[in-house]
């Protein structure tokens, strides 16, 4: 690995950033964080940036604005230390969901917070599984937007998929399930979903077939998991064979994770460490996505094509 990298990691998920220096073979180099009486943040970029590759890495994640205005102030640092270029990499990137004006008088956060990044320094984003992919559009500088159905298809290769469907929760990311399903070789399925609200949702039906069969739910996110409380519901109807659950990012807020693992019929819940798992259970598998951002970052950082990674 060319000297020339530097590597920052703020305060939300140090454990995913000290695993992608593991792999690169590079030293995290360390972040000074202090609060002002006045409960203002200030950051100090503790190594050399000038001329440097400089990789800040910070999922926005709960408390999702503290971990946001350290990610604007380690750019801002790095810019103002004549980094050569700055690449902030944002394993979750939380403002994904606001991508659209559906109310009078709302906010698109996703676009401002894009925005905001640039303003601060930020040359170049890596980010992995947008909720929304459109949102990739809201950034004036290069995106490379990576997705972890490598990772999630490696996991479920290991067992018999002979009767087995994946089942996207919605037509929205029915793309991305069909992407998985054809990693795995087997049918795909999708909910037809109606969303009222951040916690009300209706599922009237599932189109394909998952009855007698070995059903891998897969989403971009587990939040409070009313989608796939609901789906669960829905999908019993048919009598499935079993139920597993796949994600990238798991959230789990509001007791999402013990609500889903309670069902008997949800043999296992897999997500991957995108964001700081929040506990341990039994039913819960998290895989590892540091390989997957390290070789995006050395890609990066010797000019070589990162879609082609990612690639089928």
């Amino acid at each position: 690995m060319d000297a020339e990298i530097v590597i920052f990691g703020g305060s939300a998920h140090p454990d995913l950033a000290d695993e992608i220096c593991s792999q690169l073979g590079v030293e995290r180099s360390p972040v000074r964080i202090s609060r002002f009486a006045n409960d203002c943040l200030q950051v100090q970029l503790q190594a050399n940036c000038r001329e440097r590759d400089v990789y800040l890495i910070q999922p926005l994640v709960k408390p999702v604005q503290e971990s946001l205005v350290e990610l604007l102030l380690m750019a801002d640092a790095a810019r103002g230390a004549s980094a050569g270029r700055v690449t902030a990499v944002m394993p979750h990137y939380s403002y994904a969901r606001s991508d659209k004006k559906d109310a009078p008088r709302i906010s698109i956060g996703g676009r401002l917070v894009a925005d905001l990044l640039v303003t601060a320094g930020v040359n170049r984003v890596l980010t992995l599984t947008l909720h929304s992919p459109e949102v990739h559009g809201f950034f004036s500088v290069p995106v490379d937007h990576l997705h972890a159905l490598r990772e999630l298809a490696d996991h479920f290769r290991r067992r018999d998929l002979s009767k087995a469907v994946v089942l996207s929760p919605d037509l929205g990311y029915a793309k991305s399930a069909a992407a998985f399903a054809r990693r795995l070789g087997i049918p795909v399925a999708a909910g037809a979903k109606e969303r009222f609200s951040d916690s009300r949702v209706s599922i009237s039906s599932i189109i394909g077939e998952v009855a007698d069969r070995d059903v891998i739910i897969v989403d971009d996110e587990i939040a409070r998991g009313t989608t796939l409380i609901e789906l669960l519901s829905v999908l019993r109807r048919q009598e499935p064979r079993s139920i597993c659950i796949a994600c990238t990012h798991g959230l789990f807020a509001d007791g999402a994770l013990e609500k889903l693992a309670a069902a008997e019929d949800v043999t296992e819940i897999v997500c991957t460490n995108s964001v700081p798992a929040p506990m341990e259970h039994p039913k819960l598998t998290v895989l590892s996505v540091a390989p997957a951002l390290a070789e995006a970052i050395r890609r990066t950082h010797d000019g070589q094509s990162v879609s082609a990674l990612f690639d089928h």
